[in-house]
């Protein structure tokens, strides 16, 4: 019995003392480990990658950037079916267990140690809580010192953070697959809808996504996918998380995905979005932009941006099929699939309708053509053919270009255009998709923009043909010579500093002598080699006269003509130079049409912007283009006091008066002068024309009393559009913008510019400038002169003396208009 007692006595003491060396180990244990443990406490400020999204005006979505496609969801707003799914998939008592699952990391080691020695990588039992440790604070290190310091972290996140503070951070963090990080971005990307409007097996397929999503891919793992989704379906019923009959009919559901797109989301807008990020990128930098989580208002009109690249890709698709044919994008040989052939030709992907086609057969009347197929998700080509015809309409257009390869002079038939094995584009000629027309991609290219300008808010805007084809944006990057769309701005600095409307200047011969190194003698010259004569200032802008505004930036001076161009905005710098009165100097086509926005909105500075507001993530506004003040619009209720006035202190760059008289002058260009086609809009419209030297740009900018575009036409490699009317900024500029401002402005009423108080509007004769008496018989115009001022009663003419054959500044109304020969110029 002693023995017995003294051998238990042995045994107790042996356990205890093993007991208080496990103890003891197990202590240092946790303490080794405990020592260098990240500090958890960052979770409580945890600002994960968001990405930025930019909206249009009308709040629909333009483009999206990010390095982690990333959308922030409060637990609050994520419905209860997508948690039921995830704890299911995951983590089924995480409500319950404090940080470890215990009988899951029984479960891990009794297969740790079946599996001993196979190399197979040890299955893991991470509570949701582990992996939140292990995707915030830890690696992906396969080893048990990172177990250990994820059981460690886990137990203190438990104690630190609530269970909904957890889930939240996990259900945001996760990585998803095909670049989605967290159900909100996940929701979108694969299925194209908000977490509330997921159906029960999109929600379960997200669910099994965390295990491993390079393996579940819906294009090239499917059936896997399914299985794995109808698994976590499976573990729902389990839970009582779904109803048995709900979740089978969604195991025998097809697995539909529908990605979204990168960069721009919206079809015409891409020039506009790159602008847009480009800015963002450059007052921000790439780690605001691209995970900032910023929310970019933009400017963008949706309908105007359509219209306009529509106009714009008619006008370079018209302009350059007046060149001719060029010949096929490429050829085919038709042994085999020709569909799987197609398909590995690179298309143009932003040029709908057009598509890319291969010619199957040809003949007199018409042509059978195989549609480009497109590719599944996966990759694969789709195995769909499709085919249509183009009929002898479609191709008559497609005589030979100058330098084609092909000599046709003038089409009879089909087969004269298309030959077998031609890869071409076509674009749809029916609504049924049957018959279609030829179509070349223009080697002309442009740019569109168009303004509101009493704000400066680009409304919309286009750089070019095909953003996939050239990114190169030609509204904003391209430095062109704006010819003679820069001479309002000559007349405006002329009107705004003594001049007016009906002031004289000799349309005459003129040589001037560029001094040494200047080349000798510039003899300036207008654009059909004739001279009028004395003509009023008004008729040298509706006309476009070359002469007169040489000669007036003569009288002017340059130098002052240098400085109101900076304060347009136009040029920064302008040359002293008479020759830049013409528009020889290189600026952008932004910043022409923000310069005539001065004119249209009464003289107010105006620097254009495509983002109206950017906030950050948490809502706050970091960003605003409206600047204008508004001390009494925080009152808190209404008392009776005076309606809020905002405060505009952007600068006067012109006086009220002159913009008026300047723009009442360029509504002449449309009414009389150089661009008679924008009368078809049917609305009040001022604008000018311009065409540079040798025809290489053709300009127009004009203005409504609330919209101003401009477009301007030309070769990337600056060389003629052709030569003569046919090339010039009144033929190939103004009929885009005449297209764009009727849609624009189609149920909008006529109103007229507004008369600033103090102009006078005094009849006179246009052709004299001279006042236009009660008898007066011939045509009279309203004519705006500021107070002081006056029609003339005799002529004082600007750059005419002896050396010009007449008498010194004075000229009878009576005087010669003769025609004079000379040789072209801008226009």
């Amino acid at each position: 019995m002693k023995f017995a007692l003294r051998f238990l006595g042995f045994l107790f003491a042996t356990g205890s003392v093993l007991f208080l060396v496990g103890v003891a180990g197990v202590g240092a244990l946790l303490w080794h480990f405990s020592r260098d443990l990240p500090d958890y406490s960052q979770l409580q400020n945890y600002e994960p990658p968001v990405m930025t999204r930019v909206h249009a005006v009308d709040g629909s979505l333009l483009a999206e950037y990010a390095t982690q496609r990333r959308l922030y969801i409060p637990i609050q707003a994520v419905p209860k079916s997508v948690i039921h799914a995830f704890l299911a998939a995951e983590d089924k008592n995480f409500y319950e267990h404090g940080g470890l699952d215990f009988m899951g990391i029984t479960r891990a080691a009794v297969l740790y140690l079946q599996n001993w020695g196979n190399n197979r990588r040890p299955q893991g039992a991470s509570t949701i809580t582990q992996q939140v440790t292990k995707n915030f604070l830890l690696s992906n290190e396969v080893s048990f010192d990172r177990k250990i310091k994820e059981a460690l972290l886990s137990l203190r996140i438990e104690r630190a953070y609530s269970k909904d503070r957890i889930l939240e951070l996990y259900l945001n963090e996760i990585y998803l697959g095909i670049g989605a990080y967290g159900i909100a971005a996940a929701s979108l990307l694969y299925f194209d809808k908000s977490v509330h409007e997921l159906t029960l097996p999109e929600t379960a397929y997200l669910a099994a996504l965390p295990k491993a999503p390079a393996n579940l891919n819906p294009f090239r793992q499917r059936e896997r996918a399914i299985e794995r989704r109808n698994w976590v379906l499976d573990r729902m019923i389990e839970n009582g998380w779904a109803e048995p009959a709900e979740a089978e009919a969604a195991k025998r559901a097809p697995l539909t995905v529908t990605t979204r797109p990168t960069g721009a989301h919206m079809f015409a807008a891409e020039y506009f979005a790159e602008e847009v990020r480009r800015e963002v990128y450059d007052r921000y930098g790439e780690k605001k932009l691209y995970e900032g989580g910023l929310s970019v208002r933009t400017t963008l009109d949706p309908k105007l941006q359509v219209l306009a690249r529509k106009v714009l890709v008619d006008g370079l698709v018209d302009f350059d099929e007046k060149k001719g044919y060029r010949g096929p994008v490429s050829s085919l040989d038709l042994a085999g699939d020709w569909g799987v052939k197609l398909a590995d030709v690179r298309a143009l992907s932003d040029i709908a309708p057009w598509r890319l086609a291969v010619v199957l057969e040809s003949g007199d009347h018409t042509a059978r053509v195989g549609l480009q197929p497109g590719r599944e998700p996966g990759g694969a080509v789709v195995r769909e053919r499709q085919v249509g015809i183009v009929p002898l309409d479609g191709v008559k257009w497609a005589k030979s270009a100058p330098g084609a390869k092909r000599t046709i002079k003038a089409v009879r038939k089909v087969g004269d255009v298309l030959e077998p094995g031609d890869v071409v584009y076509v674009e749809p000629m029916t609504k049924d998709a049957t018959q279609y027309r030829l179509r070349q991609v223009p080697e002309v290219s442009g740019g569109i923009v168009a303004m509101d300008p009493w704000t400066g808010r680009v409304l919309a805007m286009v750089g070019g043909f095909s953003f996939d084809q050239s990114q190169f944006n030609r509204a904003t990057q391209a430095l062109r010579q704006p010819g003679s769309s820069f001479k309002p701005f000559v007349y405006a600095t002329a009107l705004d500093n003594g001049y007016n409307p009906s002031s004289i200047i000799m349309d005459a011969p003129l040589e001037i002598d560029t001094g040494p190194g200047g080349g000798g003698m510039w003899a300036p010259q207008n654009y059909e080699g004739k001279f009028f004569g004395p003509s009023t200032l008004r008729f040298g802008i509706e006309r476009s006269r070359n002469v007169m505004t040489v000669r007036l930036a003569q009288d002017v001076g340059m130098p002052l003509i240098a400085e109101y161009a900076k304060r347009f905005g136009v040029y920064d710098d302008l040359p002293p130079y008479l020759s830049f009165s013409l528009g020889a100097g290189e600026t952008t086509l932004l910043r022409m049409v923000a310069g005539y926005s001065i004119f249209d909105n009464g003289g107010k500075k105006v620097t254009p912007t495509l983002i109206d507001r950017i906030q950050d993530r948490y809502g706050r506004t970091i960003y605003r283009h409206d600047e204008r003040e508004c001390p009494s619009c925080s009152a808190e209720k209404w008392e009776n006091q005076p309606e809020p006035a905002l405060i505009d202190r952007r600068p006067q760059v012109l006086d009220p008066m002159t913009a008026y008289q300047i723009t009442s002058i360029m509504e002449g260009v449309v009414l009389r002068g150089t661009a008679p086609i924008l009368r078809e809009v049917g609305k009040p419209v001022a604008g000018k024309t311009g065409t540079t030297n040798e025809w290489k740009d053709a300009w127009f900018v004009g203005f409504s009393p609330e919209l101003a575009v401009g477009v301007y036409i030309g070769y990337d490699k600056p060389r003629s559009l052709g030569r003569g009317a046919g090339a010039t900024g009144g033929r190939l500029a103004a009929p885009i913008v005449k297209e764009f401002m009727k849609g624009a402005l189609a149920d909008k009423p006529a109103v007229p510019f507004r008369v600033p108080a103090g102009i006078k509007l005094i009849r006179v004769d246009p052709r004299t400038g001279l006042r236009a008496g009660p008898g007066h018989d011939g045509r009279v115009i309203l004519e705006a002169f500021k107070p002081g001022t006056a029609p003339p009663d005799t002529y004082s003419v600007v750059g005419y003396s002896d050396q010009d054959g007449g008498r010194p500044g004075v000229v009878s109304p009576d005087a010669d208009r003769a025609v004079r020969s000379g040789t072209g110029g801008l226009y």
